[in-house]
């Protein structure tokens, strides 16, 4: 039995007044696994919807097999129900087939091999029995344990029930879920939020091999490299959305060299049009009839000026005739894609005199612009020692629940803590939570900004300056305004009025490739202290500067990188921290 593939073709999808989707077509064969990439808003998840069913195109048609599966953003069932309930109907298919199938043999059994039927019988039970096989029906139960266990739900029990979980579970059950059933297509929308490295790579290995059709949208850069084996890219383009052959590194290096080719196409043809018109336009004022004669034509002109006008006028007609041609089928200009603009992410602190100090063991204590002893938030974070000094680049890393989020917001003093936390005083700090929220929703984007920052410094550093918002939303209410959009407002905020300490949460989250590459390199450089938390492992590979692991419960594992002692090492007792 072979798989269906999903088609869409020249599917045309308008929200509210902008038409999102432009005559998009896809051809996704089983086997393929397409990841879908672009700037938020250009289309992702609405064609995801639209392939999936749960949408309808203004125009267009989509072709999907029976079985396919979508990765929503909610579970389709209550609160009151449970673990086990979802698992159930995870399986359903596989034990209706080996139902089926059980039915069939029985009737097998009981036909007669030259009754009129008996043929039919058979043919039904092949059918079966292939659907049964492809689905690796025998094996769904184990497969269900591994896949719970592989995406950190393995110790949870199956009566549980599903308001008990936090939304990052109830997302991965769902995806432990459409992982059980191995549907023909299977569409995933942003599928490694809320995993940690391990569930990441576990995840990779399960879509690899899926026999079907697989398409994702991610913002995921290691994901799309490990995982597919296509990339459309809806970001305007020449010729609109462009499939490309090969994993996310293939990708950016032809992205690279057609977004060149593009722009020189552009800049030819802008240079052509400009001397056709000066062919058309100048050159014609030059020999124009009216013109005056210079003193070495007086005797030849009236015998000359025909036969010249005429060349002239050719020649004018020849450039104009030219002139409009590529003026219909001119090239576009390339649209400047958002690129991050900001110079220096935080400002440097004022140098403290260490005034006071009696060793060198002090200076460094002394040097911090926030210091952590022996900090407690009970079940959620244990630090013995942490000093983050005026020019720190720290990365906070580990697994879901370690209390990443936590150290953030105990630096940034929005959280109180069992323990020593001293700050600078009048340090100023930044932080850039994973839910962002603003009070005013009815507000523009603009006029958020403005208003968070004043009149004075919103002038001075206009949001458009940034990169981070296109212009055409600029305008929009926030309420409108997308997850990835609305933490992007919150981003420019900050480096508006960058801070002495800036505590990023999950940074790259709902960027773009190109943002997340250019906010990376703005990390690495400039004044003042940075911290961040992040699952990004594109991001991790390429880190250049310090690096502390939360273990479980959020007690910091370190050594000369991490620079946190083991618990029983010494440290400086609380006595030896100047009072700032």
């Amino acid at each position: 039995m072979s798989r269906p593939a999903l088609l869409a073709h020249d599917v045309v999808r308008t929200l509210g007044t902008r038409r999102v989707l432009d005559g998009v077509s896809l051809t996704a064969s089983p086997g393929h696994r397409i990841g879908l990439i672009g700037e938020n808003g250009v289309g992702k998840s609405t064609l995801l919807r639209l392939l999936a069913g749960v949408d309808e195109p203004d125009a267009g048609s989509v072709t999907r097999p029976a079985d396919l599966g979508f990765l929503h953003q909610e579970l389709p069932f209550d609160d009151a129900s449970t673990i086990a309930d979802v698992l159930d109907e995870a399986l359903r298919e596989a034990r209706d087939d080996l139902a089926e199938l059980e039915r069939l043999t029985e009737r097998l059994a009981h036909v007669p091999q030259d009754s009129p039927g008996y043929a039919e019988l058979l043919d039904a039970y092949g059918r079966r029995l292939e659907q049964a096989q492809e689905r690796e029906v025998w094996d769904a139960d184990r497969r269900a344990a591994i896949v719970l266990d592989g995406l950190g739900l393995g110790a949870f029990r199956h009566d549980r029930v599903l308001g008990s979980l936090s939304g990052g579970q109830r997302g991965r059950l769902a995806l432990a879920a459409l992982l059980v059933r191995r549907p023909s297509a299977l569409l995933l929308d942003e599928p490694t939020n809320h995993l940690d490295d391990g569930a990441a790579a576990f995840l990779e290995e399960q879509v690899r091999g899926l026999p079907g059709v697989v398409v994702v949208a991610s913002h995921d850069r290691a994901f799309l490299d490990a995982v597919c084996t296509d990339l459309v890219d809806l970001d305007p383009a020449m010729d609109g959305p462009v499939r490309y052959g090969g994993n996310y590194s293939a990708y950016l290096a032809e992205k690279r060299a057609e977004r060149e080719r593009w722009e020189r196409r552009y800049a030819e043809e802008q240079e052509e049009l400009a001397a056709l018109r000066h062919a058309a336009g100048v050159t014609a004022h030059l020999v124009a009839p009216d013109r005056e004669r210079r003193d070495n034509e007086k005797m030849g002109y009236g015998h000359r000026a025909g036969r010249v006008q005429s060349q002239v006028s050719r020649r004018v007609r020849n450039a104009t005739r030219r002139l409009d041609g590529l003026e219909r089928r001119r090239t576009g200009e390339p649209p400047q894609p958002l690129r991050f603009h900001g110079t220096a992410l935080a400002v440097a602190a004022p140098a403290v005199t260490a005034l006071g100090a009696t060793s060198l063991d002090e200076v460094p204590a002394y040097d911090a612009l926030v210091s952590l002893r022996d900090v407690r938030v009970p079940d959620r974070l244990d630090v013995l020692r942490l000093d983050v000094t005026a020019t720190e680049r720290l990365l906070v890393t580990g697994g879901n629940g370690a209390g990443k989020s936590t150290l953030l917001s105990v630096l940034a003093g929005r959280l109180t803590a069992e323990g020593d936390v001293r700050r600078r005083r009048g340090l100023t700090v930044g932080l850039l939570a994973q839910d962002t929220v603003f009070d005013r929703p009815d507000l523009t984007g603009r006029e958020t900004y403005e208003r968070s920052l004043g009149a004075e410094r919103a002038e001075t550093v206009p949001l458009r300056s940034l990169g981070l918002l296109h212009e055409a939303d600029l305008d929009k209410p926030v309420g409108q305004l997308s997850v990835g959009q609305r933490r992007r407002l919150a981003l420019a905020l900050l480096v508006a009025r960058p801070p002495e300490l800036l505590l990023l949460d999950e940074p790259t989250n709902h960027l773009s490739p190109r943002l997340c590459d250019e906010l990376e390199a703005a990390l690495g450089t400039g004044p003042g202290a940075i911290v961040l938390a992040s699952h990004d492992r594109w991001l991790r590979r390429r880190w250049q500067g310090r690096e502390i692991r939360l273990a479980a419960g959020g007690r910091a594992e370190g050594g000369p990188a991490g620079g946190l002692p083991a618990r029983g090492e010494p440290c400086r007792p609380d006595r030896h921290l100047p009072e700032w």
